[in-house]
């Protein structure tokens, strides 16, 4: 259990003993050797005797916790090799970066086996797997939580939460005998309280999120209360002061008079705390009539106030779990907030039949209770690949770079708003994210799949936005394969500021006469592409390109249309008579949808405006063979400064032979081999085996833009290093 750990552990002390045990091993594993390749979190025993992680040694870029206030005093975290790969590089967009609106908000706290899993590989790992959240359009704020003092979050979490609007939270928690101690120094006096607070902001500050739960799971002596106020106080003031907009969420615990007792509810006992912060986390052992009385103390600030629930169902109200939904649906009737605690409980318990339908389902009954939080796309570029940052290869425009899985959060891009529903109308037509087969980018698609009647086209939801259009034309360039005479077609809705509501069909390339006479009824306006390119490679994608005006008005909805032109026809081997199918098979695959006001271009500075170093540079033997292992750390820089338009890169080596051993093989050929994304203007490469025979080794760091344009290789900055002693 997480919170309220006490009186759970005197109830379900079996479970706590197993619950401690998990996160002893999942500690021992974050300590081992911080390999991601060779990390497994079921075979870490603690008679193992791994190394000390010595933070300031470079190694493989990872995310970690502080354990002690003389970490959090001395700053030593910024000295680590670590801090700058565990810097953010996505901002709130503006319209998310101000307060919170005035309405209902979810927020979700991710807690999964003592944290800092496979999320805490910051340049990824190797399990297809691994957990995630893609269903951001409901919430709010996330909180990433462990019991370690300082809890951060990774920066996967952060940045594609803040790429879908939601505000991330990290966790500072005191509990336990451990934390009494903590606590009395803490609170020792005034300026203790101040500093300490000080300490958490720049923290926040310099890595990119935008606050804190506080969480102390202590009883305290009554005189500690005034300095416990003011480290509240002035965190919240300081977290303003740093980052505007930022949140400092008290959770209800310990009490005005110092005593550990969880009120489940927002009273008089626990108010003094929330009067001085931005809102209060309520323990889930509440009554359905807690909500309404909290939000009765709250009074205008009962937005503030977050009802919580834990879903794995301990003593929560409701049950959790399967039936989280009963407790939503008594949150949004009384009009307070909502906190979700443990989401994961779906992928950690293994739900059935597997881990994407079952979250999909799971999320599917919040959404049914609560309502939209999110609505994108609401500027301009847009660029969505559906990838959910895990998969079993990786593919750049069409071309598979890898297939060796892998997990990156930081990797999602926009996640589409699929409605979760096993039956549809008019055939058997089934819509998933297929991270399985070759993606056109990244390590998704967008599967539309089953029985489709001829006369029948199939509407699926992608994305419900805010965008307001101006006078220029918008761009649209999105990515098909498909089988027969499938055809996968955008249909948009439009609402003028006189609440006309107007919708249009960007249909896929074909017969233009059967595509206008079959849609001009449904929709008021049917747009041809104007350019259709199908790759030369054996990948089978089609690009399709249109382009709308329509200014003065916002774009509020995106469809999927499937639809057929013709029947599919067979012959009969008994009569030799041709039949139509109906219902015939149907099988189509966005693979990326890109929008921008521009035309889309290629227009990235030239290689020569990098600056690009090596740093931390290692050489090592490898095997008897004559082969090397090299480490190093890439560095690069434009040498403007100007690097706002380009949050990722994509990194790859080629191996130069050396001349004389590859002319007598007849070998001369390079071929760059993928290694990885890069989401800040570092990469570390770590134990890259170098054969016996190699000269030199050249990375190269391929430029990705907003809209999903990708640099030329051969145009791309690169490093060239040789190999010792070639």
């Amino acid at each position: 259990m997480t919170f309220n750990f006490r009186s759970y552990f005197k109830s379900h002390h079996p479970q706590t003993l197993a619950y401690l045990k998990s996160t002893l091993n999942s500690f021992f594993t974050f300590l081992s050797k911080f390999n991601p390749m060779a990390a497994n979190q079921n075979s870490v025993h603690p008679s193992d005797d791994p190394p000390p992680f010595d933070p300031s040694e470079p190694s493989i870029p990872v995310s970690y916790p502080l354990k002690t206030l003389e970490d959090l005093e001395s700053r030593s975290y910024f000295d680590s090799f670590h801090f700058p790969f565990n810097k953010a590089s996505v901002k709130l967009p503006p319209h998310a970066a101000n307060e919170l609106p005035k309405r209902r908000r979810l927020l979700v706290c991710h807690d999964m086996a003592g944290g800092y899993l496979d999320d805490k590989w910051i340049q990824g790992g190797n399990n297809p797997d691994a957990y995630a959240i893609w269903h951001w359009y409901l919430i709010d704020v996330f909180v990433y939580f462990s019991h370690s003092l300082v809890t951060l979050p990774p920066p996967c979490w952060i940045n594609t939460a803040h790429k879908h609007g939601v505000k991330v939270l990290g966790t500072f928690i005191v509990e336990w005998d451990e934390g009494k101690r903590i606590a009395n120094k803490l609170l020792s006096s005034k300026n203790s309280a101040q500093m300490y607070a000080e300490r958490l902001s720049e923290l926040a500050a310099a890595l990119g999120f935008d606050g804190w739960l506080v969480n102390m799971e202590v009883s305290l002596d009554v005189r500690q209360i005034p300095n416990l106020k003011e480290f509240v106080s002035h965190l919240t003031q300081s977290m303003h002061s740093l980052v505007p907009g930022s949140l400092v969420i008290w959770y209800d615990s310990v009490t005005i008079d110092g005593n550990l007792s969880w009120q489940d509810q927002l009273n008089e006992k626990n108010r003094p705390f929330f009067d001085i912060s931005d809102g209060i986390f309520v323990n889930y052992t509440w009554r359905e009539n807690y909500p309404k009385h909290s939000a009765e103390v709250a009074g205008d600030r009962k937005f503030d106030v977050y009802m919580g629930i834990d879903v794995f169902g301990r003593n929560t109200y409701g049950g959790g779990q399967w039936t989280t939904n009963l407790a939503l649906d008594v949150i949004k009737r009384d009009n307070v907030s909502a906190a979700i605690f443990a989401p994961g409980w779906v992928y950690e318990t293994k739900q059935l039949p597997d881990f994407q339908t079952a979250q999909n389902r799971w999320w599917a009954l919040v959404e049914k209770s609560w309502d939209i939080s999110q609505n994108y796309p609401r500027t301009l570029p847009f660029y969505s690949n559906f990838d959910q940052g895990h998969g079993y290869q990786f593919t750049v425009d069409g071309k598979q770079m890898s297939q060796t899985p892998w997990n990156n959060i930081s990797s999602q891009s926009f996640q589409p708003f699929l409605e979760f529903s096993g039956e549809s109308t008019g055939g058997n037509l089934k819509v998933a994210v297929d991270i399985k087969e070759p993606s056109y980018n990244g390590g998704g698609n967008l599967t539309f799949s089953g029985t489709l009647e001829d006369d029948f086209q199939f509407s699926a939801r992608l994305f419900e936005g805010k965008l307001q259009l101006a006078d220029s034309p918008v761009h649209f360039t999105y990515s098909v394969k498909s089988n027969g005479s499938a055809l996968l077609g955008l249909s948009l809705e439009f609402t003028s500021a006189a609440a006309e509501q107007k919708s249009i069909l960007l249909a896929s390339s074909g017969d233009s006469l059967l595509t206008m006479s079959r849609f001009v009824r449904h929709f008021d306006n049917v747009i041809m592409p104007h350019r259709v390119t199908k790759l030369e490679s054996e990948s089978s994608w089609v690009i399709q390109e249109s382009s709308i005006a329509m200014e003065g008005y916002m774009l509020t909805k995106i469809h999927a249309v499937c639809y057929k032109l013709r029947p599919e026809v067979h012959k009969s081997e008994s009569q030799g008579k041709t039949m139509a199918l109906s219902p015939s098979e149907y099988h189509a695959v966005l693979g990326h949808l890109a929008m921008n006001s521009l035309m889309l271009n290629s227009d990235f500075p030239p290689s020569t405006s990098w600056l690009v170093e090596g740093n931390f540079t290692k050489w090592s033997s490898s095997d008897s063979n004559g082969s090397r292992k090299l480490n190093v750390k890439l560095v690069w820089k434009l040498k403007g400064g100007k690097t706002h338009l380009f949050r990722k890169y994509n990194i790859y080596v080629k191996k130069q032979p050396d001349l004389s051993i590859a002319e007598s093989n007849g070998s001369l050929q390079l071929v760059q081999e993928y290694l990885g994304v890069a989401v800040v203007e570092a990469y570390y490469v770590s134990d890259l085996v170098v054969p016996s025979g190699t000269s030199g080794v050249t990375f190269i760091i391929q430029v990705c833009s907003l809209d999903g344009a990708l640099q030329k290789l051969e145009e791309s900055p690169s490093l060239d290093l040789n190999v010792q002693g070639s």
